[in-house]
This record gives structure tokens, sequence and C-alpha cells, in this order.
């Protein structure tokens, strides 16, 4: 791609050969096309997602334990599970309990509850690794990241990933 640039030409630059650069790379939309697209996609609540969590983790454990008849694998899953559900929930709570009064609390908001949410998961998981001798890795593992993923499934059913 190097080779086909021009010498003097920016390296950083995305504009081809017979692009001007004068259209504009954002078009800002008018107030009647942002309700439009507001009424077309409407708002996700966090709470949602944290049922998927909670459907697809519940849906593992479930799995897990009738698959293996052991009771220590569908405990793991269950910590698997609430490894995600519960710091998800906080996170969720926290961000909901009030609105931000602008963008700059909002996003500090939003980086406090993520440090928040990603130090009880990783404490959850060091409980578990060090006060649950019978733990099953791949039980605990396979129910987290079915868990995680689970958010795929509510924006899906939402329609907004397109096939």
């Amino acid at each position: 791609m190097n080779a086909q640039r021009s010498a003097g030409q920016d390296p950083w630059d995305d504009r081809t050969e017979g692009d001007t650069g004068d259209e504009q790379a954002f078009k800002p939309l008018s107030r009647e096309q942002a309700q439009d697209l507001r009424a077309r996609l409407p708002k996700l609540s966090p709470w949602t997602l944290v049922g998927w969590q909670a459907a697809a983790g519940a849906a593992m454990v479930v799995l897990w334990g009738l698959l293996t008849w052991q009771g220590d694998k569908a405990w793991s899953a269950l910590f698997g599970a609430g490894s995600v559900v519960v710091p998800n929930a906080l996170m969720a709570w926290g961000m909901t309990r009030r609105s931000a009064m602008n963008g700059g609390t909002a996003m500090l908001s939003f980086m406090v509850w993520e440090l928040i949410k990603i130090i009880l998961a990783t404490a959850i998981l060091v409980a578990v690794v060090l006060g649950f001798p019978p733990l099953s890795w791949p039980a605990l593992l396979s129910t987290l990241v079915v868990a995680l993923k689970a958010n795929w499934l509510a924006l899906l059913r939402r329609g907004r990933i397109r096939k």
C-alpha cells in the first residue's frame, strides 16, 4: 500500500488519488433526523443486559449439572456466572441511580464504576480459586465466557445487529 503513495503524501492521510477532501467526514444530524434515529433505535436498559447474562449463566449451570451430575462442576459454573453477573449488576445500579450533570461527569462515573466492576470480578475469581478446592476450570471458564457473550443475544433480539 505504501508503494502506491507518492513520496510527498502523508502516510496517515486516508484520501485517495481523486479525493479532494472537500466533503465533510462527519455530517451532523438535524433535529428531525436525530429524533427519527432515536425512535428507530430505542434505548437498551443495562438491566436487560444483566438479565440476559443471568439467564445465560443459569442455563450453563443447569447444563453442567445435568451433563456431569457432579455438584462441584455445577458450583464452579455458578461461580463463573456470578463473577460476571454480580459486578455487572453493581455497575448497572451505579450508572442508573442518578443522571450525570454533564459529559465529563458521566465519563468519570463510567470509568469509576468500570474500575469497581473489574476489581470485584477479580476478587470473586480469586476468592473462588482460593476457597473452593474442587474447582472445575472448564465449568467456570465456559460459563464465564457464555455469560459475557450473552450481550450479543440481547442485541440480536432487539435487531441492532444486521444479518
